[in-house]
């Protein structure tokens, strides 16, 4: 898929207040300092489209960025981290399952997975969360850069077998690694009519 146009509408703090035009979702959805912010800046090719902070936790609102004036890639914040506070923890919960359970234009989820990290609790609760849901997962592993080829290769196999999946999209925003397989299997989610294989696992 050509990016053609890239436009940020908005951010929001409740999930009722996107965009109401009916285009399709995809959302993108990880722990706290999986590199999701550095991958969807890397997958606009905008330096500065989602904000990169060294300090975990402060994507705090629902990003709403609109591609190629046909569907729209939702940044959610991040789970997981123990710092933020508890007030702030206890809003996001509520809107991250609203948004996904409520959002009827939500196409699919893309679920962020450290490479380094393939058996955390909280990424196979969300997992088992989103298939008790039903809604359809795109699974993409990040951080790529910072392991060798080898141990790369037994770390994408264990996050297969630890999520049940046949589909693992490997990236590096650091390195400019996968970008193309992410678009690719993002069309496959939010036009699936077009699409030749299924990413689902």
């Amino acid at each position: 898929m050509k990016i053609k146009s890239v436009e940020y509408i908005k951010a929001s703090t409740r999930w009722d207040d996107g965009p109401t035009d009916g285009l399709p979702e995809i959302a993108m959805i990880g722990r706290s300092n999986v590199g999701k912010s550095s991958l969807i800046n890397f997958l606009l090719n905008r330096k500065k489209a989602a904000y990169v902070s060294k300090t975990p936790g402060k994507t705090q609102l629902i990003q709403f960025f609109l591609i190629n004036q046909s569907f729209y890639l939702v940044d959610l914040p991040g789970y997981g981290y123990a710092r933020t506070p508890k007030t702030t923890r206890k809003s996001w919960g509520p809107m991250i399952e609203n948004y996904l359970l409520k959002r009827t234009t939500l196409a699919g989820v893309s679920l962020l997975i450290d490479i380094r990290h393939p058996d955390t609790p909280l990424d196979a609760q969300m997992a088992h969360w989103l298939r008790q849901h039903q809604l359809h997962t795109l699974f993409i592993a990040t951080k790529g850069d910072k392991l060798k080829q080898g141990k790369r290769r037994l770390q994408a196999d264990a996050i297969k077998q630890i999520f049940d999946t046949s589909d693992l999209i490997q990236t590096s925003s650091a390195k400019k690694q996968g970008r193309d397989a992410v678009w690719k299997g993002i069309e496959s989610v939010v036009f699936p009519k077009n699409a030749f294989h299924s990413v689902n696992g």
